[in-house]
Order: C-alpha cells, then structure tokens, then sequence
C-alpha cells in the first residue's frame, strides 16, 4: 500500500501587508520529498501522526511536501503551486490513501479556498482516493473541503496542543473504512457567525463549552469525530467563521442532529464571541500595580501567528514610558536593527530607530518606529527546538536574532516572523523568563502553550495593528452577508 502524507498549511490575513511567497514558507519550513519525512517524523504534529499510522500498516510513504508558513497576507500563486503540485503529481503517479495535514484558512492569489481548491484537484484525478484531513481549529470550512475527502477533523485545542492526536483519530477511521469496519459519512454546517479569534481559547468560554458539546458527541455511539471550529475571521472570503463537522459510522441522520445541536450553541453565545476593549493606558497602569511575576502583558493586535507585521511598537511604547521594570519583550520583527547590533557588537552601546518598517494600508496606519537606546546584550541564529507542549520537536528558523537591553527593558529582536507560544525564543537567547516580571508577548492565546505554567496575571493590552479585534477598523468585502457582529442580527 502506498500512502502518500502530506503538509500544506497557511494561515491568510487578508488585511496583513506581509507577502506569502515560496521564501516565506522556506523561512519558516518548506521540504520536499524525503526532507519532508525527516523533518516531521516523531514530531507532534497531524503529519508526524500520520506517519506512524503508516508505519505500522507497513505501508510505502510517499511525503512530497510539508511546508507551513506563518500567517500573512494572501499565498502568491507561485508559492500554491510550489506546494500543490508535488502534492498532485503524487495523485497522479498512483497512491492509495492520502492523509493531509492542512490548515483551513489559506486564501491564495487564485483561490480564495486554497484548500478545498486542492482537495477537489486530487478528486479530480482520483475520484475514489480515500482521503483523510486534519484542520486547523481557525479553519473556515468550505463545501469543496469537506466534499473532496472522506473524513475531516479539526483541533480541539487553542493552543494547539492536541495536532498529534487529531491526526491520530481520523487517520485511524480512513483505515478503519479501508478494512470495512466503518462507512464515514459527514455532516457540516456555518453559523452567521464571524467570532474573535481572541475569544476562542478553549480553556474559556464560550469555545469551551462547543467543545465539550464535541468531546461528549464522540462519545455517543456512531460517531467517529466531532468538531467545532472558531474560524479565522481576518480571512475576507466567503465562508469565514465558525463551523461545524460531524463524521458518523454511516449515520447521515445522526451527524445532521449532532451538528445542527452545536451550532445553535454556537449561535447562541454569539455575544461571548466578541471581544471588549481597555483603553492602553489603563492597563499598562494596571499592570504597573502588580507585584509578582511574571504577569504576561498581551501586545494581541501585532500577533504575527495571525498575520500581523510584529513590528508596532505601540505597546513596548507605552509600557516604557510608564517606566514598568524587568520586562522582557518577545519579540520584534527587525532585521535591519538586527545587522546594526550585529555591526555593534555585544557589549557595546547602541541607538537604533526599531520596529515600525511596516505600513499597514487596510487600517490606514504608518509604520512608525521607536528610538531606543541600549546595550546588544546577545546575538544568535535564532535556531532552536520547540520542547513545548506544541510544535512539540520542530526546529524554529527566527533568522538573525538580537537582544536589546534598555536597563528596565531586555528586547528579543528577530529576521524572521514568529509567534512566543514557547519559552524557546528567551531561553534560547539566554533570557530566564519565569524570574522576570513582566513579559510582553506578541500573542493572542498561543502563548499559553509554553508561559501559562509560569505567568501569574495576564492582561490584554490594545496596540495597533493588522491583528486587531476592533471590527470597525477592517473593511469586509467577501464575507458572507449578514453575518454576525458586522450585522446586528435577531435571533429569528
């Protein structure tokens, strides 16, 4: 048996200024063919699930590609293509079972539903191709997805801490269906519904409470796989927002009851799923009151794990002018004051305009950078392994890294995007996050995964940026209409 796995993940800001190209993808983690295995074998991830599902079939593993990139704007067509075609000359030279570790949100130059556009592809080639997928849980479902595969599942988790097992579970109904112990059917619906990503962690409500609704449908008899997704509302396209997907043992009647019982849930704790705002100044006062640290400080607004530029220093901005010490910021998006602390030295002294390289049309905001005095304190790399909870076992590329020591204020400065979901990108600088006391994270919710066993308060603070949760600062041209809270709705 040949089983072709494969990993083809982009998360779309369609209002993010930052160009989703093949280097992109290459920054973060793009291989092809045997490099792909290596990669992601015995790694955390769908794809390093997959792998052992087929390991232990004896099957032939073909893997063409596994790349990923962090989110940004729109996929260039090259890059699509660049991922898409291995994946179809795979298909085309003959596999038996495909298992994709996908994401749900990628819109392309091309495509607004970059995923659902490759599934039908692979259709097109191989109508009966048993096909499993894993999502991510921001995916916005589309019919093609859902109609061009045989049994799909999203996270259960933000953060993502559960992507090996998800793989695990509908890996595990495909070849259940290959040796006749089962008949996936699916069931799959949207609400009018375009929820805050920020109010999506599945410790809180209310993504708690579909989430439950989901863990206890799995436990009813027939049904193989239960999902609630929050969606991705920064992607204009069509069917952003939240959704739901049933896979059932043959029991079309039963996923319909069960999806339709979720997503009136949904629905009606559409008002949870809106985020309420505090004026910057308030809150970075707040935290000033606070003694014991670390208390994570939430800079969400410029979360490039969700597209935004990482380089708005709005929050950093506030919080030095309030004079808030032994703080520790991960991190800015820089490369240029990078190469200037580079052409420093550690040790030495330097003045440096940062951040603020990066216009932001789509909120009409300038990039303005901050000048900032201090001592280059270190200089990496920017190589490490992830030892987390998630993207267990992945080597993170920052690219060229720098720290910034301002005396109140030490400051992780990268060449490449990327989200703090772990303690990674201090320690790896030789930054001891947990004696901190304060922490400025560029992150939404995935920060949990690594600083939440070490943060003793968490405040949200509202910056500026392309991440932003303030809805009329963005500008729907796509998205199904109405929808909620774009348009005010009745319950009827």
């Amino acid at each position: 048996m040949r089983i072709l796995i494969a990993m083809m993940k982009h998360e779309t800001n369609t209002f993010s200024p930052i160009v989703a190209d093949w280097k992109r993808f290459q920054d973060w983690g793009a291989y092809l063919g045997e490099d792909a295995l290596k990669a992601y074998e015995g790694t955390g991830m769908p794809f390093g699930a997959y792998v052992e599902l087929a390991r232990e079939a004896g099957a032939e593993i073909i893997t063409p590609v596994a790349a990923e990139a962090m989110p940004s704007g729109p996929v260039t067509r090259d890059a699509y293509t660049q991922m898409a075609e291995p994946i179809l000359e795979a298909v085309r030279e003959g596999v038996d079972v495909a298992l994709l570790d996908l994401h749900g949100a990628m819109v392309a130059e091309h495509t607004d539903d970059g995923e659902g556009t490759l599934l039908k592809k692979m259709r097109e080639i191989d109508p009966d191709l048993p096909i499993a997928v894993t999502l991510d849980l921001h995916c916005n479902l589309t019919a093609n997805m859902v109609e061009n595969c045989t049994a799909l599942i999203g996270y259960k988790t933000y953060p993502h801490v559960d992507m090996y097992e998800v793989g695990k579970q509908i890996g595990q109904v495909l070849f259940d269906s290959l040796a006749g112990k089962v008949k996936p059917v699916m069931s799959w619906g949207n609400a009018p519904l375009l929820s805050q990503t920020l109010r999506q962690g599945t410790d809180d409500e209310p993504m708690a409470t579909l989430i439950q609704m989901c863990r206890e449908a799995e436990k009813e008899p027939g049904v193989l796989a239960a999902t609630a997704f929050g969606g991705f509302a920064l992607a204009d396209m069509r069917d952003a927002g939240n959704s739901v997907i049933i896979v059932t043992d043959g029991d079309q009647a039963k996923a319909d009851e069960v999806r339709d019982r979720i997503l009136e849930k949904a629905w009606e704790l559409k008002e949870d799923f809106i985020y309420e705002h505090a004026p910057l100044e308030e809150q970075v006062a707040k935290a000033k009151t606070m003694t014991e640290g670390p208390v994570l400080l939430l800079d969400h607004a410029d979360n490039c794990g969700s597209g935004a530029t990482q380089d708005v220093m709005t929050v950093i901005e506030e919080v030095l002018r309030q004079g808030l010490e032994d703080v520790a910021v991960a991190a800015v998006w820089d490369p240029v004051a990078v190469q200037e602390m580079q052409k420093a030295g550690i040790g030495n002294e330097i003045t440096i305009k940062l951040g603020g390289k990066t216009d932001m049309p789509s909120i009409g905001e300038p990039g303005e950078p901050l000048t900032v005095t201090g001592t280059v304190k270190t200089l990496t790399n920017g190589e490490w392994i992830v030892r987390g909870p998630m993207y267990t076992g992945v080597k993170v590329f920052m690219g060229p890294t720098a720290v910034l020591d301002t005396g109140n204020m030490e400051i992780v400065i990268v060449s490449n995007h990327h989200e703090p979901w772990d303690t990674g990108v201090f320690t790896s600088v030789g930054i001891q996050p947990e004696y901190k006391r304060y922490l400025i994270l560029k992150s939404r919710i995935h920060y949990r995964a690594g600083f939440a066993p070490i943060g003793k308060a968490t405040l949200t603070l509202d910056g500026k940026g392309v991440t932003t949760s303030d809805n009329n600062l963005l500008r729907y041209e796509k998205v199904r209409r109405p929808v909620y809270p774009l348009d005010l709705l009745n319950e009827a």
